[in-house]
């Protein structure tokens, strides 16, 4: 097997490229990355010492795809995945060119040595505005979905694949279902093997966490350094819930689509870490205090976030019956293992996330 991983030195990259070398020891993993993300660097040592293969390129420039080999399939993971971004001038031309034209590049590197595609899409395909009103059951530290809700698509187990895509989504979210309806095109057009991703919350360790994107672990490592967090809008209780899915799992699953890619045909599959997984971050604030030993001064803020929402949770049932995958590793575990790598490399990574 030979294999192409944009986005390779990113945190899902990075993961899945030294998790394939170590189930697949003579497969070939090449890893395509630009190296702009701070704490790449940390992430490269770790997929070389692997034994994938590093090609220093940029999804944005259809060019750097002549330095990679003919491939068998190809795991689309670059992304700019800040929804934030989007309302920033200066990155708001990144966002666009790496998210679209970056997956339009990587398709045509597909199409001419006859790839299959699996594609990392997002929950934010989703719009927040119409999200924004589903109904919400609410303990002291967590909201919950009502199993009454005016929409399809809609329950307490989640979002479903059929909830209407109709409204505002974020300029991230855009871009990444508008790459959605191109790979489409293409898989139908040039019979290219093809299925897409749509991921909530993803983490584990490797992640170079901070606000915006890799929250969960940018919470650890402010109890873990002492440092200081908020919780911003809906009351300012940190009672905002989303399921998490931990990278480990992720490959899993992308190990059964490729031995099963003849029978999913460009479906779209919700994947996350599903209503068991799901986490308030004021619950989150009370495992990192106990894995740490530490409790960190915690700011509230009553206004919420341009696109924010109270609660996501991804509903996994559809790819759960085709496929029988579901995801099997626990918050607490998850954040035990983000500790137990702090604490292994903490030189190189208090300058990255303290």
């Amino acid at each position: 097997m030979k294999l192409l991983i944009t986005g390779g030195c990113g945190f899902v990259g990075s993961n899945l490229a030294v998790l394939f070398k170590q189930h697949y020891a003579e497969a070939e993993v090449f890893c395509l990355d630009n190296l702009s993300r701070r704490g790449s660097e940390v992430n490269l040592r770790k997929v070389l010492a692997a034994g994938a293969t590093f090609i220093h390129g940029d999804v944005r420039n259809r060019n750097d795809f002549d330095r990679v080999p003919k491939v068998d399939i190809v795991i689309d993971a670059a992304a700019e995945p800040s929804v934030l971004a989007g309302t920033v001038p200066g990155e708001l031309e990144n966002l666009m060119d790496t998210n679209l034209n970056g997956t339009i590049n990587t398709l045509y590197f597909a199409k001419k040595h006859d790839a299959a595609f699996i594609f990392l899409s997002t929950s934010r395909v989703y719009p927040y505005d119409t999200l924004a009103e589903a109904q919400l059951v609410a303990s002291p530290k967590r909201f919950n979905l009502s199993d009454t809700q005016s929409r399809p698509g809609l329950s307490s187990r989640g979002v479903a694949e059929d909830y209407p895509l109709a409204g505002l989504r974020s300029l991230y979210g855009a871009t990444k279902l508008s790459s959605e309806y191109i790979i489409q095109e293409f898989a139908h057009n040039f019979s290219i093997p093809a299925v897409i991703n749509r991921c909530g919350v993803l983490s584990g360790p490797y992640q170079m966490g901070k606000i915006d994107q890799g929250v969960i672990v940018l919470w650890m490592a402010k109890h873990f350094w002492k440092g200081r967090l908020g919780y911003i809008g809906y009351g300012g209780l940190g009672q905002q819930a989303r399921d998490v899915l931990h990278v480990r799992d992720l490959f899993r699953l992308v190990q059964w689509q490729i031995a099963n890619l003849g029978i999913q045909k460009g479906q779209i599959f919700n994947v996350g870490g599903g209503l068991a997984n799901t986490v308030s971050l004021a619950e989150l604030t009370d495992l990192c205090s106990e894995i740490t030993g530490n409790t960190i001064e915690i700011g509230s803020s009553l206004e919420n976030r341009p696109g924010d929402l109270p609660i996501y949770i991804t509903d996994n049932s559809k790819i759960t019956e085709f496929s029988g995958w579901q995801p099997e590793i626990s918050v607490p575990q998850l954040l035990r293992e983000v500790h137990d790598w702090f604490i292994a490399d903490e030189a190189s990574l208090k300058p990255i996330l303290a």
